[in-house]
């Protein structure tokens, strides 16, 4: 019966960062990290219920308590933020990894494993021309380069370079959102200009 609770529980907190946006689940690992004041990747009960709080999250105090004892396996009283995290977030189908790395070589100009501005001037310019800032004048293309590079990077630390982790990351976040392994295939390859299938 808990397995279950916790389970709906996981879903309903799942389904709240999900209306903040794709990247909801990522914002809340960044709101935990900067809680971790001493960088062990812990937190206590106070941690947790102030960085779920300062989310926005609405969770009961009996419902946190019970998301808080499940993962604190060895009642240490602390529990490892980014297994929490990685629950909200499970892992992709097979299929959808594989389109998603194939995006990332795609963008990857250079090849050596890091997406940057330079990358992005030589295979994404055209997209960057089209986006709808750009058309109306507000920004640049090299603007709407950076807005992409900044939405996939890690929020709250960007650093300007994007790997293939956070790239799949950021992916999945979206993947929670698109139910048909078929329609997510089909949106990546049209994103990216992929070839299609057997093409």
């Amino acid at each position: 019966m808990e397995d279950k609770r916790v389970k709906d529980l996981l879903k309903q907190v799942q389904s709240q960062c999900l209306h903040k946006g794709v990247g909801g689940i990522k914002d809340l690992a960044v709101v935990f990290r900067r809680m971790d004041k001493d960088f062990s990747k812990r937190l206590c009960y106070a941690e947790f219920c102030e960085g779920m709080m300062n989310y926005g999250l609405q969770v009961e105090e009996k419902d946190l308590n019970l998301l808080f004892e499940t993962f604190d396996k060895n009642n240490s009283k602390q529990i490892e933020f980014m297994e929490l995290v990685s629950k909200l977030q499970p892992p992709m189908s097979e299929k959808r990894v594989e389109v998603v790395n194939q995006a990332f070589d795609a963008l990857d100009a250079n090849k050596d494993g890091v997406l940057k501005m330079e990358d992005l001037k030589v295979v994404y310019s055209k997209n960057a021309k089209n986006h709808p800032k750009c058309i109306s004048g507000e920004w640049t293309e090299e603007q709407a380069l950076r807005h992409f590079l900044d939405s996939i990077d890690t929020p709250g630390n960007p650093d300007g370079k994007v790997t293939r982790e956070e790239f799949v990351n950021y992916y999945a976040g979206v993947s929670l959102t698109v139910d048909d392994d078929c329609y997510f295939d089909l949106m990546m390859r049209a994103c990216y200009g992929l070839p299609n299938k057997g093409t």
